[in-house]
C-alpha cells in the first residue's frame, strides 16, 4: 500500500480557479467604471445635480471562515465592496456661452483626467489578463493531473 501525503479538502481543490475568477470579475467591473468615467469626462449635468464626479471601485479580500493549517488566512479571492465618488475639486473652465456657465462665465467641469483614466484602464486590463492566465494554467494542471491518474 502506498503512503499518501497530507490530503487537501475537496472544497479547496478548485480554490485557485475561484480566486482567479473573482479577480477577473472585479477587474471587469473596474474597467466598466473607468469607461463610464471616460464617457462622462465632459458631462456638466448629472442625475444628482452638478457636474459628473469621477468614480472608483473599492476592493476587499474575501476570507474563508477558518484559518489554514499553517495559521495563515484562508484566502478566497477579492470582491468589489463599494463604488465611491472622487471628492477632489471640480475644475472651473471659462466658457461664457455654455448653458451651465455661472454668471462670471466659468463652468464647473467633471474631475475626470483622461491620462489617469487611461493608465487605470491599462492596469485593470493587465490585472484581468494575469488572472485569466492563472486560471488557464490551473485548468491545464488539472487536466494533466487527470491524464496521469487515468494512465
Amino acid at each position: 500500500m502506498r503512503k499518501r501525503g497530507p490530503q487537501m479538502p475537496f472544497d479547496q481543490v478548485f480554490s485557485a480557479g475561484a480566486i482567479s475568477g473573482s479577480g477577473m470579475s472585479a477587474e471587469r467591473l473596474r474597467m466598466e467604471v473607468i469607461a463610464n468615467n471616460i464617457a462622462n469626462a465632459n458631462s456638466t449635468r448629472s442625475a444628482n445635480g452638478g457636474p459628473f464626479r469621477r468614480q472608483d471601485v473599492v476592493f476587499a479580500e474575501v476570507l474563508g471562515a477558518t484559518q489554514q493549517r499553517s495559521g495563515g488566512p484562508d484566502l478566497r479571492g477579492v470582491q468589489a465592496v463599494e463604488l465611491i465618488e472622487d471628492q477632489s475639486e471640480l475644475p472651473r473652465v471659462y466658457q461664457p456661452g455654455h448653458p451651465d456657465a455661472e454668471p462670471d462665465g466659468f463652468v464647473r467641469m467633471p474631475n475626470v483626467q483622461l491620462p489617469i483614466e487611461m493608465v487605470n484602464l491599462l492596469t485593470a486590463a493587465r490585472a484581468y489578463e494575469a488572472n485569466l492566465r492563472a486560471a488557464q494554467t490551473f485548468r491545464q494542471m488539472n487536466e494533466q493531473a487527470l491524464t496521469l491518474l487515468r494512465g
